[in-house]
Parts: C-alpha cells; sequence; structure tokens
C-alpha cells in the first residue's frame, strides 16, 4: 500500500506525518484512518497538526497498513514480544508476531534482549503490517557489552540503523534527569523500567545528565528523516501500589511533556507513556495530569495495573485497569500478559494478553460512544436471540475459542443450529422462553397498523 507513496517523500527534507499536517496536507495516511475511523480526513490532519494524534509509520516499513494513535480515534493496544538471553529465536518471534496480528495487536514492540537482534527485528518488519516499536537501549547494551561503555555516538548510530530497518517508534528514557536520584531513594521499588534502571547505573557510574537528555537535538533529526515516532519512556513508572503518583514519577511526567514540545517544533511525532502499578482511585487523576502537563499527546499506558498481587492473572488485573484509563483519556494500552513479574511470555500468553486488552479498549470505546465502537455489540445481541452460533462466533474477539467453549461439550454440527447451550438445556433457555412469549404476545394483542 505505501510502496509508491513513501518513495515519492525521499526526496522531502522532513517525511513526517507531522510536518505534513502542520502544512496543511492531508496524507494517504490520513486518508486511510480517516476511512477506517470514520472520520473527516481534515479532522484526522488537523488533530495530527495539533500532536493530539500519531501514525507511526517509517518511509522505510512501505508494507505496514496505517493506523493512528490518540483520544479522536479508537483506543489502540500494543503487543511486547521479544526474546532474551535465555531464549531467543527468530522463529519463536514470528510466531508470536504473527499471533499478534491475528488476535488483533495494532502495534508491536521487538523487545528482544539476545539472540542476534538484527535478524530478529529485520524478520519482524518484513513480515508486519502494523507498526514496529522498539527501545534502541536494548541493542545498545548489547552491542557495547557493559552500560558503562555507552557514548553517544554508538546510541546515535543504532538508533538510525534502526530506523533505516523501518522501525516506527522508539521508546527512549530521555526524561529521567539526573537530579531525580534521590527521588528514587525514597521508593519501595525503586526503579522498575529496564530501560531506566540502565540509565540511572549509567549517571550514577559517570554522575553526567542523561545521554538520550542532552544528545535530545540529534535524536529528533534522525526521527525526522525517516518519520520514528518518539515514545518517551517513563523510567520512573511505579512498579507498586506504594510508589503509585509520587514526586519521581510526575518529576518525569513534566520533562516529558518538554521533550513532547521540542519534538514538535522539529516535526517529530510524540506519544507519552504512562504509569504502571496506580491504584484504581487514581487512575483517573494520571490521565489529566498527562493531558495538563503534555499538551494532551497521546498517552500510551502499561495497565495500568491497580493491584499487586494477581500474579499469574495480572493481564486481567491490567485490563481492568486499562478499561478505566482508556476511559478516561489514554491513547493506548500496552498489553500485559498472564507471565507478567514472572517470566518470558509464549505464544499462549501472547494471545491471551491481547484479547484481554482489546476487551478492555473496547469497552472503553462503547463508554466514550465512538463513531462504530457498539455496532458489533448490537449484532453480537441479535445473534444470541436468534441462536445464530456460527455468527456469535465470528463477532467474538477471539472466534475460535469462543467455537471451542462452545464444542466442548455439544461438538456435533447439528447442534450449531440448537436453541439453546449446554448451560440451560432445551427447557430452561431464557431466550427461547422469551421469544414464544414474545409470539403469543402478538397474537393476543396484534401491533396497530
Amino acid at each position: 500500500m505505501r510502496k509508491i507513496w513513501c518513495e515519492n517523500r525521499k526526496t522531502d527534507k522532513t517525511p513526517t506525518q507531522l510536518y505534513y499536517a502542520k502544512a496543511g496536507i492531508i496524507t494517504p495516511e490520513m486518508e486511510y484512518v480517516a476511512k477506517i475511523e470514520r472520520l473527516e480526513p481534515e479532522f484526522v490532519r488537523s488533530e495530527i497538526a495539533k500532536a493530539r494524534l500519531i501514525i507511526p509509520a517509517n518511509i522505510n516499513h512501505t508494507n505496514l497498513v496505517p493506523m493512528a494513535i490518540g483520544r479522536a480515534s479508537k483506543c489502540k493496544i500494543n503487543a511486547n514480544i521479544g526474546s532474551s538471553s535465555i531464549s531467543s529465536s527468530v522463529e519463536e518471534e514470528l510466531e508470536k508476531l504473527e499471533i499478534s496480528i491475528k488476535y488483533g495487536a495494532d502495534t508491536v514492540m521487538d523487545l528482544s534482549t539476545g539472540g542476534d537482534l538484527d535478524a530478529i527485528r529485520r524478520t519482524l518488519i518484513s513480515h508486519s503490517s502494523v507498526p514496529i516499536g522498539t527501545v534502541p537501549m536494548y541493542q545498545i547494551i548489547h552491542d557495547v557489552g557493559e552500560i558503562e561503555n555507552l557514548d553517544i555516538k554508538t546510541m546515535l548510530d543504532v538508533l538510525e540503523k534502526q530506523a533505516i530497518q523501518g522501525v516506527s517508534y522508539f521508546t527512549i528514557h530521555a526524561g529521567f534527569k539526573l537530579e531525580f536520584m534521590p527521588l528514587v531513594a525514597k521508593r519501595k521499588m525503586g526503579i522498575v523500567s529496564r530501560g531506566g534502571s540502565l540509565m540511572g547505573t549509567w549517571m550514577m557510574h559517570y554522575h553526567k545528565e542523561n545521554p538520550f537528555y542532552s544528545a535530545f537535538d540529534d535524536i529528533l533529526e534522525i526521527c525526522a528523516k525517516y518519520d520514528v515516532a518518539l515514545s518517551l519512556g517513563d523510567s520512573l513508572r511505579p512498579g507498586c501500589l506504594y510508589d503509585a503518583t509520587d514526586k519521581a514519577q510526575t518529576s518525569e511526567l513534566k520533562v516529558l511533556g518538554e521533550l513532547a514540545k521540542k519534538a514538535y517544533e522539529k516535526n517529530v511525532q510524540v506519544m507519552i507513556e504512562g504509569p504502571g502499578h496506580v491504584p484504581f482511585n487514581e487512575i483517573e487523576y494520571n490521565m489529566k495530569l498527562e493531558q495538563e502537563l503534555c499538551n494532551d499527546a497521546p498517552f500510551y499506558v502499561l495497565g495500568p495495573l491497580p493491584t499487586d498481587i494477581g500474579a499469574g492473572y495480572d493481564h486481567i488485573t491490567s485490563a481492568i485497569g486499562g478499561a478505566m484509563a482508556a476511559y478516561c483519556g489514554a491513547s493506548m494500552l500496552c498489553y500485559v500478559t498472564p507471565k507478567e513479574h514472572l517470566g518470558l511470555p509464549n505464544a499462549k500468553d501472547v494471545r491471551e494478553g491481547i484479547i484481554a486488552h482489546k476487551i478492555a479498549a473496547h469497552i472503553a470505546d462503547v463508554a466514550l460512544k465512538r463513531v462504530g465502537a457498539i455496532e458489533k455489540d448490537h449484532a453480537m445481541s441479535d445473534a444470541r436471540y436468534n441462536f445464530d452460533w456460527n455468527e456469535q462466533f465470528a463477532l467474538s474477539f477471539d472466534e475460535e475459542r469462543a467455537r471451542e467453549y462452545h464444542d466442548e461439550s455439544l461438538p456435533q454440527d447439528v447442534f450449531k443450529d440448537a436453541e439453546f447451550c449446554s448451560m440451560c438445556g432445551p427447557k430452561f433457555c431464557a431466550y427461547k422462553i422469551s421469544r414464544e412469549i414474545a409470539k403469543n404476545e402478538c397474537k393476543e394483542y396484534p401491533k396497530e397498523d
């Protein structure tokens, strides 16, 4: 879809969606997004120009299907995949990518830390129809060996290499400043962000400012050249309820807002990463605080998880918090799998995490009355009342799971036309009884002309 579009832009000095939007130009990506979201193209352009909506779409990822992240669009979800130093295989990560796309992930982050990182990323981008994001710090450490060896040249080289490959957004931990280190000492769990902890180690070793912050202008030049969006990472996100909405978190958020403004001036698209563990009653405040401090840039949240004791079920914990966050303004939910806090997720865990968060995002879309959000719910009601089992399966977030659960007790094809399921049987189905009542009522009380 985008091959010709992107080819025509390669002579442009700043081929970013934000640059075109600010210039009053509606790109083919904007038109496509408007059609999918059922919005007016001019409205999409204006939201991008105001930095309230982004279309992450690297000009080198030509097999990408455009999508939008922002409060004007439906809430999106991201799936994290990636190898580790313990388990690494291109084939495994490709399977996770295919599962992610199949079950509806809107973007996928490659968080690989082990194996041939370039080969894994190259394979994922070439097979992905959704934007691929990365945390470049992981490859930087992979390449330099130890965090103390990090230097700005290597950092920028890695960013440019990934941009050339087609990465559509970078998570960089540029808002974590040296002056925030004393605030970390007051926490119960310190720094739980991998990228943030590595950055903290470097700053404490050299007693110098965060190089991602110092070299931010250079980073913006790379992003503007390839239209790589920035996901400004929350190094100091709370890793437990005790640390939620503390001074460390809010101080960094203020800096992220300042960096987002600089990125806007350089025509680089930005979204802001948000908290991890937040009590349910503080979620709305966190969403409003980001809108205030970051000019309502798209907010991309990890969960948030409103309890710390959901181990093994944290995809549910996160989905509960995510539904509230999305309703209160979050633009994208980063999924959490059942393996969160416990281990590296496999393909099955990826599926569970995606479905849980697709449900959470949809709940918010319905509550916010977004165009077209509730239509499937109404269609499902009709299918259920009419005992159209195949239509029920098709309308579900996970068609295979719905069919599997139905067929566990009534597997024969004849039961796909039955006016009951194994829960109530033929005599106690409320739908069936209600339909009989309706038929008799129509005979006794015929409708007036």
